[in-house]
């Protein structure tokens, strides 16, 4: 490998804003908010933390944020280097009418194989800056003909980037006003994208009515959102201090409300081939099972509770559902299996990943062979879940940050994205 070569990383542009020079003399204030010195916060759990605004790591010049009770048109809310996002646009449509037409396949379902582990490689071409200022929600679009990735920052930025485009180009907007909780790309129709916020905003990118409609509010944070695969009618997001709420578009309203934990849900997860059955993960310690089909009006009893000594930071069920991971601050991920979870394994992995960065998850592939989370060495540990431990980790001189959050390709087998506290997104393929 030749040595001394810078790698481009392709990114967004937002153009500097000129200031004008004062002649007045500066008064330095000496407060730790303008110095750039955190507040204590010795106490909280990384999750409590992720919610806080970063004083090291200001986001790029954005048109200004402000709680929208409405329709936001895309025009106002695109804040990339062009003048105009229309090409983005008319692709995106173009790309779901495609889709639309083809048909594709039911997801993993019909990818579910082996993977040879070594055979995946970081190119220095797929790495971008998608968004300004630290990942929180990633995903890829359920795609068969397009590589797209769409990643929410914590400054409430939304980036979309074209894999395979041969300029890099980054389309960057600003819908929200606080870190993005979540990213549901519709399958049936990929024009629509729902995203939340820890401001208690879920909006929809309707890019055929070229807005981020608002679907709902609430002064409430909202901390997670999901849905069952192929379901286009029913949100489920996470909201305040452990409830679980159930939106139904074709009411225009809320359906359901449980409070399912002591604390904040971290991550919602539905079983494959089984719509009613969901996971949760809390900062109260704890990952919890639910059938919804015995629910009431005003509770619902855990089908499992799986105990852990610190917060609990993500909750997933395999590809085939017959397991889950979980992964929490207290240096483990959880994989269970079994006809009721009794099957239980505790891998130890560092995961005090600090305040300023996205915590960690352990993110499923293609099968149920292999977990995938980050490190702080700035690789990427895969667990065996059959020997349950790391039996390798993605190194490369590539990776200038620690990547901590992570989707794998529904169409794709190899194809992983990792994304990172300074926005960038690094993807990794099948050689």
């Amino acid at each position: 490998m030749q040595l001394g070569l810078r790698v481009t990383t392709k990114s967004y542009v937002v153009k500097p804003e000129k200031k004008p020079k004062s002649e007045n003399p500066v008064v330095i204030r000496r407060s730790l908010r303008t110095r750039g010195i955190p507040p204590d916060c010795k106490g909280l759990d990384a999750e409590t933390l992720d919610s806080l605004p970063d004083l090291h790591n200001s986001p790029a010049k954005t048109k200004p944020s402000v709680k929208t009770l409405g329709p936001l048109p895309m025009s106002d809310a695109y804040t990339g280097d062009d003048d105009s996002d229309r090409q983005f646009i008319e692709s995106i449509v173009g790309m779901a009418k495609k889709e639309a037409q083809e048909g594709g396949l039911d997801g993993r379902d019909e990818l579910r194989g082996s993977l040879e582990i070594g055979s995946m490689d970081l190119d220095p071409e797929n790495i971008a800056r998608v968004v300004p200022g630290r990942i929180t929600a990633m995903r890829f679009f359920p795609s068969i003909s397009v590589k797209m990735v769409v990643a929410g920052s914590k400054f409430g930025n939304l980036g979309f980037w074209n894999v395979g485009d041969d300029e890099g180009r980054v389309y960057l907007y600003h819908p929200h006003p606080a870190p993005i909780s979540g990213i549901l790309v519709q399958s049936y129709c990929l024009s629509k994208i729902y995203t939340s916020c820890y401001d208690g905003f879920i909006r929809l990118m309707d890019a055929e009515k070229e807005i981020f409609d608002l679907v709902y509010s609430s002064d409430d944070a909202i901390y997670s959102l999901h849905q069952p695969r192929n379901e286009a009618n029913c949100l489920y997001f996470g909201e305040g201090r452990g409830g679980l709420t159930v939106w139904d578009n074709r009411m225009g309203k809320c359906s359901s409300s449980w409070v399912l934990h002591e604390s904040r849900i971290n991550t919602i997860d539905f079983k494959c081939g089984s719509p009613l059955i969901l996971a949760t993960s809390s900062s109260d310690g704890t990952a919890c099972t639910w059938d919804l089909r015995y629910a009431n009006a005003d509770k619902i009893t855990a089908l499992k509770t799986l105990t852990h000594k610190k917060a609990v930071h993500s909750a997933y069920f395999s590809p085939s559902g017959c397991c889950l991971a979980t992964t929490s601050l207290d240096d483990t991920i959880g994989i269970y299996g079994g006809a009721d979870l009794e099957d239980a394994a505790s891998v130890y992995h560092y995961n005090q990943t600090g305040r300023w960065l996205s915590t960690f998850r352990a993110t499923w592939g293609w099968d149920d062979s292999y977990l995938f989370i980050g490190n702080m060495k700035r690789g990427v540990d895969v667990v065996s879940t059959s020997k349950r431990k790391v039996v390798t980790t993605f190194q490369s001189p590539h990776i200038s940050a620690i990547p901590c959050r992570f989707d794998a390709h529904p169409y794709e087998v190899g194809m992983l994205a990792g994304g990172t506290s300074g926005g960038q997104v690094y993807i990794w393929t099948s050689r």
